[in-house]
C-alpha cells in the first residue's frame, strides 16, 4: 500500500525502459468487491459492447475535438482522487475512466493509447489477472511488431505507463484463457507469492479501470423541455 512513507517512486519497474510503476495490492479486497458491486449496478446503456469485450465510459467521452465533460460518482471519484494524490500527472487531476470487462478469453490488439489523453496511464485491476504484453515497432518495411516484455497484472493491483512506456511500446493482451508465467515477465518479483514462475494461470472476469486526464474538455449543458 501506498503512504507518505512509502511513495510511489519505490514501486518503480526498474527492468524495462522508462517509466512503469507497479503496486500489488493498492486497493483492499473490500474494495475490490465495492467497485464491482457498483460497475454491474449500472443501467445497461451504460456499457458498450464491443467485438471481443464491452465497457463503460465515465466523465465523459474523449474526442478530438474535445470531451464534454459528465459528472463522475462519488464511488468511483474516490480513485480518481487516489490516483491524483499520487501526483502523477504534473498536478492535473484525472477526469475520464475507461472501465473494460474481459472475459476468459478475450484480450485487446496491439495499440498506442494516443493524443487524447495526457501521457499518463494508470490502471486499476480487480477480478482476475492478467497478462499485459508489450510490443516494440520494427523498423522494417513489413512493420511487423517485436514482443519484448509482458507485465503481470494483479487483481487490486496499480500500474502506471509513462514515457516510452506511453508514447514508443504499443501494449495489448491475448486472447486465451490462462498465462503461462514465462522469462517475460518483468514483474513477477514484485507479485504476491501466489504467482511463481513457470506457473500456468487460469483468467477468470476482469475488470480494467483505465484512469486518466483528459487536457481538451468542453461542458456543454442539455436542458430539456423549456419552451421558446
Amino acid at each position: 500500500m501506498i503512504s507518505d512513507e512509502c511513495p510511489i517512486q519505490q514501486y518503480r519497474v526498474e527492468t524495462v525502459d522508462p517509466t512503469a510503476y507497479y503496486v500489488s495490492g493498492f486497493i483492499t479486497p473490500e474494495e475490490e468487491k465495492y467497485i464491482l458491486s457498483y460497475i454491474y449496478a449500472a443501467p445497461k446503456p451504460k456499457w458498450t459492447q464491443l467485438s471481443n469485450r464491452r465497457l463503460q465510459n465515465w466523465g465523459g467521452i474523449p474526442h478530438n475535438k474535445g470531451m464534454i465533460a459528465e459528472e463522475i460518482p462519488q464511488w468511483l471519484q474516490t480513485y480518481l482522487d487516489k490516483i491524483h494524490k499520487l501526483n502523477l500527472m504534473n498536478g492535473k487531476r484525472p477526469n475520464h475512466v475507461l472501465v473494460n470487462e474481459y472475459l476468459p478469453g478475450q484480450g485487446i490488439l496491439p495499440h498506442l493509447d494516443g493524443s487524447l489523453f495526457y501521457p499518463t496511464i494508470t490502471t486499476i485491476s480487480v477480478g482476475s489477472h492478467t497478462v499485459l504484453k508489450f510490443l516494440q515497432p520494427a523498423s522494417d518495411e513489413c512493420m511487423s511488431l517485436k514482443p519484448v516484455f509482458s507485465f503481470l497484472l494483479e487483481p487490486r493491483s496499480l500500474l502506471v505507463l509513462q514515457d516510452k512506456l506511453f508514447s514508443y511500446y504499443l501494449h495489448s493482451i491475448e486472447e486465451v484463457s490462462e498465462d503461462l508465467l514465462d522469462d517475460s515477465i518483468v514483474n513477477l518479483h514484485m507479485c504476491s507469492d501466489k504467482y511463481v514462475k513457470g506457473a500456468l494461470v487460469a483468467r477468470d472476469t476482469r475488470i480494467s479501470l483505465t484512469i486518466r486526464h483528459v487536457p481538451k474538455t468542453t461542458t456543454f449543458k442539455i436542458n430539456i423541455g423549456n419552451k421558446r
